[in-house]
């Protein structure tokens, strides 16, 4: 893609000038958008020890409904990362919190049912298993969307910090759940109220994005709806940038590029394929933790609330390892960082799987965990949004998205099934960590061999 005359390419000018005050405001609110997803996938891990006392079901049970919303956002991700990059990253945000909003509204309002009543095997199907399903689907194709946003409304030079501001808004929004439920909503309601916090938030982000939010140049640029260049030359506009006298050219060499050539495309199908598998690996770690944790203090013998207080910890120290991680990428690259993150995160697994006496050892030990795990993650985004050119970079981003979260999906599944069926009881914790805790290796064994290119300069890095 080159400039035309008399004008110039959009994607150059918004990577290669300093970011104004509207880019940064829209990247803090995909800080903030990221936040809710991350309070809204976490909220069932708040629920579930209230979820496991009122229903009486069992940790197995427990792990399909804490997987529920990850097997959703797999759907999502593919399915609305789709939509991204057909209809706008803008229409698929605000589609995205409506789905969102409903599916927790929903789940607050949940009741327990069994699809054949005295049936063993069929207590776990409940109206929440749909409603958290319903919801992932809304955080799959939102994470897809805020992603490519951050990706295009960025400098080159500020791409890689923004994007770790980006990532650590998942555990901020942990953090600030967390508090919520063990200070507030765990304290004078009940786990009901978790979800309905949530939909409240959620449907408040809507206005905020329909009037601080402009569709991506990128996005015009590669789209080429009617009337391109004025929506192009509005948004650039919106942005500071000075406008463009017409379109940059595409070289035609056959069919218009779809997003599915992002595995037809000898190029990128090797790129895309090992960050789907590798993040795939990490997830399945990464969501061990974030979605066992209270469920695992507190049956340890604390109360609910103090089971949630370590999972906001283990969100501090996401939110502070993602934080410093994005400095660390922009002075070492991507590939090194990111494979000593996930190799430490395992070792702070197996930490957490010693057990711990008092409430405070179990908060630290979480905190390390998600410390090096979610750096990991701030490496991963930072790979999606550089590997993808605009045209599909809504989709290659939803694709791996959706194929990592096989391995989120099946964390809490697994874990289950791990801890119900290994010796028993709490003495095979340690043997259940070191388990889980080989997803990382895994990811980082993939993250060794795999080629990291910027899509756009066609340059390894």
């Amino acid at each position: 893609m080159a400039g035309p005359a008399g004008g110039a390419n959009p994607i150059a000018v918004i990577k290669e000038t300093p970011m104004g005050t509207r880019q940064i405001a829209v990247v803090v609110l995909m800080v903030f958008l990221n936040a809710l997803d991350g309070f809204d996938v976490l909220s069932s891990a708040f629920a579930g020890p209230g979820m496991m006392t009122e229903w009486g079901i069992d940790r197995t049970q427990l792990g399909v409904v804490l997987s529920a919303e990850l097997v959703g956002m797999g759907f999502g991700s593919v399915i609305l990362g789709g939509a991204a990059d057909k209809y706008g990253r803008k229409a698929t945000m605000l589609a995205c919190l409506a789905v969102m909003a409903v599916g927790m509204w929903m789940a607050g309002h949940a009741t327990y049912w069994q699809l054949m009543p005295g049936v063993p095997g069929t207590g776990w199907l409940t109206d929440i298993v749909l409603w958290r399903f319903i919801t992932g689907l809304g955080i799959g194709g939102m994470l897809a969307a805020t992603n490519a946003v951050v990706a295009e409304v960025t400098s080159s030079t500020g791409r890689s910090v923004s994007m770790a501001f980006y990532v650590i808004g998942y555990p901020v929004g942990g953090v600030i759940g967390g508090f919520a439920a063990q200070e507030w909503l765990l304290v004078v309601g009940t786990w009901h109220d978790v979800f309905i916090f949530g939909a409240v938030v959620t449907a408040a982000m809507i206005p905020l994005v329909i009037f601080l939010v402009p569709e991506t140049p990128a996005f015009y640029a590669a789209r080429r709806p009617a009337g391109a260049l004025e929506k192009l030359n509005k948004s650039l506009k919106a942005f500071g940038k000075a406008p463009i006298d017409s379109l940059p050219e595409v070289e035609e060499t056959g069919p218009k590029p779809k997003a599915t050539d992002i595995l037809a495309n000898p190029r990128l199908r090797p790129i895309t394929l090992m960050l789907a598998f590798g993040y795939a690996f990490h997830t399945f770690t990464f969501y061990y933790i974030l979605k066992n944790a209270p469920t695992i203090v507190a049956l340890a013998g604390f109360t609910p609330a103090e089971g949630a207080s370590s999972l906001t910890y283990a969100n501090i120290g996401g939110a502070i390892g993602g934080a410093i991680f994005g400095f660390f990428l922009k002075k070492f690259g991507i590939k090194g960082p990111t494979i000593i993150a996930a190799l430490l995160g395992v070792a702070a697994v197996g930490y957490f799987g010693l057990g711990h006496e008092s409430l405070w050892e179990w908060r630290i030990a979480a905190l390390f965990t998600m410390f090096f795990s979610n750096a990991a993650i701030v490496g991963y985004y930072a790979a999606f949004a550089l590997s993808f050119p605009a045209y599909a970079r809504g989709s290659g981003t939803g694709f791996v998205l959706g194929v990592g979260r096989l391995g989120a999906a099946g964390s809490p599944v697994v874990a289950g099934w791990l801890f119900d069926n290994i010796n028993g009881g709490v003495d095979n914790l340690l043997t259940v960590s070191l388990l889980m805790g080989i997803g990382s290796v895994l990811a980082a064994a993939l993250l060794f061999f795999m080629p990291i290119r910027d899509a756009d300069e066609d340059m390894e890095l």
